[in-house]
């Protein structure tokens, strides 16, 4: 699967486990967030304040 921003957060951690690491530094707990079947890196990200194209890079994920 191609992941995207519009991916959830779900899908994500099945794809790249290891971008558990890279949620922590944002400052993100999105392992165990019951939202996370449901809500995309975007909207995520966009929650926490964080920049969506840097945290899209530092996953490996084009915008």
């Amino acid at each position: 699967m191609a992941l995207t921003g519009d991916s959830t957060i779900y899908e994500l951690l099945q794809e790249k486990p290891e971008s558990v690491e890279v949620l922590f530094k944002y400052g993100m707990g999105c392992v165990g967030c019951a939202i996370a079947k449901g809500e995309t890196i975007r909207e995520a990200a966009m929650a926490h304040g964080v920049p969506v194209d840097e945290m899209l890079t530092a996953l490996g994920i084009e915008a």
